[in-house]
């Protein structure tokens, strides 16, 4: 092999989910310290990046199902209205039904494979735009939410609220206070939840036959068909996944607000896209890392944290800079995938 050969055989490895993956999280790490030393405050303590956590668990796990989706070629922007369904319908069961946790847990997952069977059916089945039918799905989510119940309210329910109380101590990350008490470093349960699926995820996308087979039909349908991938399962399952996972982050963001309200998680689908997109997942399918979208996540709510930490408080100054986030990954992604395919021509 020439040099000029192993060049392009360099460059085409790395200039796909590899480079795009090491871009995010340079950008979110040099984000990160560049807030600890220009803004300092509460950038200094570790409380700080685990307060952006607890506030995005729910985020994390509606994202990366929105990236399985994206990679496999398809989008889904019904997860918003399945998060705020599922909050709705387990906080009225517990509070106006005299339900369990556990019971309400089982609702939340069966709405998320409800959504996930239907709307996965339709689109690989009968071969509609999975932005209609999510579309139909999220004013259909929307919908309902508001028939279960009109107005918004707190649960309190003693065994509900126990758990939504529960902190998970992380050890040797604490900090000590001005008057010198050490405070532990605390995380939500749903931070956890939101991890291992994050883990989960990796290793399926990387390790596994169904993982591959993402990837094959977000690439090229006609090139998977041709080596014997089932596109139309593949396209259900990654539809299933996503809904499921959004019926899982319902419940983790249940158990952070501790509400029901047809208001819950409005744009939350936006988010998803977004942090998918940062992540270095591509819009045309093929390519994307669940990694990169947990650190899209991230800098997603770290410019947000910066902009509000900057004074710039208004919506608009914070909807201004993701834009421009967006913006600047979408030329990145457009100049590596045309690099990319000049090296293999």
């Amino acid at each position: 092999m020439s040099t000029e050969q192993k060049k392009e055989s360099i460059f085409t490895k790395i200039s796909d989910t590899n480079i795009l993956l090491t871009i995010t999280i340079t950008v979110f790490l040099l984000m990160y310290i560049g807030a600890i030393f220009f803004q300092g405050g509460a950038f200094t303590k570790p409380q700080m990046f685990f307060n952006i956590l607890n506030a995005n668990a729910a985020l994390i796990i509606t994202s990366v199902g929105m990236s399985i989706v994206m990679i496999c070629g398809g989008i889904d922007i019904s997860v918003g209205g399945v998060v705020a369904l599922v909050s709705m319908c387990c906080a009225v069961h517990l509070d106006k039904h005299g339900g369990s946790v556990f019971t309400s847990v089982l609702i939340a997952l069966g709405i998320g494979l409800a959504f996930g069977i239907v709307q996965g059916y339709l689109v690989a089945y009968l071969d509609i735009q999975p932005f209609i039918v999510s579309l139909a799905g999220m004013f259909f989510a929307r919908g309902m939410t508001t028939i279960v119940n009109t107005a918004p309210f707190n649960v309190e329910h003693e065994k509900f609220k126990a758990l939504m109380e529960t902190r998970i101590i992380v050890p040797g990350m604490g900090s000590t206070t001005r008057k010198g008490v050490y405070v532990d470093a605390t995380v939500e349960p749903g931070v956890i939840v939101a991890i291992l699926l994050v883990i989960l995820l990796f290793v399926v996308l990387r390790w596994t036959k169904t993982g591959r087979s993402f990837y094959a039909v977000g690439g090229n349908r006609q090139s998977a068909l041709m080596l014997g991938i089932n596109v139309k399962r593949t396209r259900f399952i990654s539809h299933l996944i996503c809904s499921t996972l959004a019926g899982i982050a319902g419940y983790v963001y249940f158990l952070h607000v501790g509400s029901g309200s047809a208001s819950h998680a409005m744009g939350m689908e936006m988010n998803a896209i977004a942090s998918s997109i940062i992540g270095g997942t591509m819009l045309s399918g093929g390519v994307g890392n669940i990694i990169g979208t947990l650190f899209g996540v991230l800098s997603l709510s770290t410019i947000q944290n910066i902009v509000s930490n900057a004074g710039l408080g208004q919506a608009w100054w914070t909807g201004i800079t993701i834009a421009s986030m967006l913006c600047i990954f979408l030329v990145i992604q457009s100049v590596v995938m045309a690099q990319k395919k000049r090296a293999l021509k």
